[in-house]
C-alpha cells in the first residue's frame, strides 16, 4: 500500500515556487529547533565543533607530511594544492552541514519511519535533511575556509576582477553540485535500500579525489569526472583558470565558467529523481 502525503494534491496545485518556499520555511523551523537543542549544552557543542575541525583537517595534515619530502605534486605546489583542498572541503562541508542527513533515507525505508514523515504536512526532503541537524559540522566548513584563504594568499595568482568573482562562484556552484549528488543518492535508496555506501563513494570519495590536482590522475578518470559525473566543475576547472594552468583535456576556456549552469542542471535532475523515488515508495506495512 502506498502512503500519500496528506496535502500533496494541494501542494501540487500551488506550483513549484510556493512549494519551494514552503519547504525552505519548514526546513528552517526544524533546523532552528535542533540548534536551540544544541545550544542548551554550549560547552559540549564547542568541544564537538573543535573536534570536527581538527579531525576534518587530518587529510590536509597528510598533504603537509607529503610535502615535507617533495616540492610539487603533479606539478602543483603546496599553496596550489591548498587551494584545491580548501575549495572542495568548503563546498562539501556546506552541503554536509545542510543536507548530510539525506543519506539516512535507506534506513528510514527499511525501518518504516519514512511513513511518519509522509503523514506530516511538510515536504519529506526538508524533514530528512533537517532531522538531527548537526551544527558541529560547521567545523569542517571553517577548516576548509582557513586552508582555502591560506592557499589563495600564497599561490601565485595574478588577480583580476573576474578571478575575484570566480572564487565565491566556485564555492557556491561546487556546493550545488554536491547537493545534487546528495539528493540523487538519497533518491536511489528508494529502490536500493542499502545504498548509502554507494552514495558516499561519490560524496566523501569525490571530495577526497578533488583535493589533489587532475594531473596525477589518468585522462580517462579526468574525463569521467568532467563529462559523466561533473565533479571537475567543483574546483578543478575554475582553479586551473585562477592558477593560469592548462586544462589537461584541452577544453576551451569558457568551460571554466560553466560551474553554475552545470550545478543548476544537476539540481533539476536530482529533483526529478527524488520525486520519482518518492512516488515509487511503498509502505513497509508494519
Amino acid at each position: 500500500m502506498s502512503v500519500r502525503h496528506p496535502d500533496s494534491g494541494a501542494r501540487e496545485a500551488e506550483g513549484p515556487l510556493p512549494r519551494l518556499l514552503h519547504g525552505l520555511r519548514a526546513y528552517g523551523l526544524i533546523v532552528a529547533m535542533w540548534v536551540r537543542s544544541t545550544m542548551a549544552y554550549r560547552m559540549s557543542f564547542v568541544m564537538m565543533a573543535v573536534g570536527n575541525f581538527l579531525t576534518s583537517g587530518l587529510d590536509f595534515v597528510a598533504i603537509l607530511l607529503m610535502f615535507s619530502h617533495i616540492d610539487a605534486l603533479g606539478g602543483f605546489s603546496l599553496p596550489e594544492i591548498a587551494l584545491l583542498y580548501g575549495a572542495t572541503s568548503t563546498s562539501f562541508g556546506l552541503v554536509d552541514l545542510f543536507l548530510g542527513n539525506a543519506e539516512r533515507v535507506g534506513r528510514r525505508v527499511r525501518d518504516g519511519t519514512l511513513d511518519t514523515l509522509l503523514l506530516r504536512p511538510v515536504p519529506v526532503l526538508a524533514q530528512i535533511a533537517a532531522d538531527r541537524f548537526a551544527l558541529r559540522r560547521l567545523g569542517r566548513v571553517v577548516q576548509g575556509l582557513v586552508v582555502l584563504v591560506w592557499g589563495l594568499a600564497r599561490a601565485d595568482i595574478a588577480w583580476t576582477p573576474v578571478d575575484v568573482l570566480l572564487v565565491p562562484v566556485m564555492l557556491l556552484s561546487g556546493a550545488g553540485i554536491f547537493a545534487a549528488i546528495f539528493v540523487a543518492g538519497a533518491a536511489f535508496q528508494f529502490w536500493a535500500n542499502d545504498a548509502s555506501q554507494a552514495q558516499n563513494s561519490f560524496t566523501y570519495g569525490g571530495t577526497t579525489l578533488l583535493q589533489y590536482p587532475p594531473t596525477v590522475f589518468s585522462q580517462e578518470l579526468v574525463r569521467g569526472v568532467t563529462f559523466v559525473i561533473p565533479l571537475a566543475f567543483v574546483n578543478w576547472l575554475p582553479a586551473l583558470r585562477l592558477l593560469d594552468r592548462e586544462d589537461p583535456l584541452g577544453l576551451p576556456g569558457w568551460v571554466d565558467f560553466c560551474g553554475p549552469p552545470v550545478a543548476l542542471v544537476m539540481i533539476a535532475l536530482s529533483g526529478l529523481a527524488w520525486r520519482a523515488g518518492l512516488r515509487s515508495y511503498r509502505s513497509t506495512g508494519s
